[in-house]
């Protein structure tokens, strides 16, 4: 589950960025637009997703202390996975692009 939300979150963006760059954007514009348009819909599957496991964490009904480890997990993950979505996904698509392009030039 966490690796789905977290690949299809880097999905989303990337298909942005590209989607940018082919309207006639340069990089650096792509990747900031898409950065400005698909932050809201990462975030927000992100967070229902936190939130839907909160109740695990908490550790209501029966085997909850089987199940509040996986929970807590999940969370850090799904946190960490978004910050990086944010962050990092745009910063390598840049310097792969950036390296791609510099190839094809010589």
């Amino acid at each position: 589950m966490l690796a789905g939300i977290a690949v299809n979150d880097s999905i989303i963006l990337v298909d942005a960025i590209n989607q940018f760059k082919a309207a006639g954007k340069s990089l650096r514009e792509s990747i900031i637009s898409a950065g400005e348009n698909r932050i809201r819909p990462i975030v927000m599957t992100s967070i229902t997703t936190i939130l839907a496991l909160l109740p695990l964490t908490i550790g209501f009904g029966q085997s909850a202390a089987l199940r509040s480890p996986m929970a807590i997990a999940v969370i850090a993950g799904l946190i960490t996975s978004t910050l990086l979505t944010l962050v990092v996904i745009p910063c390598v698509y840049y310097v792969f692009d950036s390296f791609i392009s510099k190839v094809k030039k010589q």
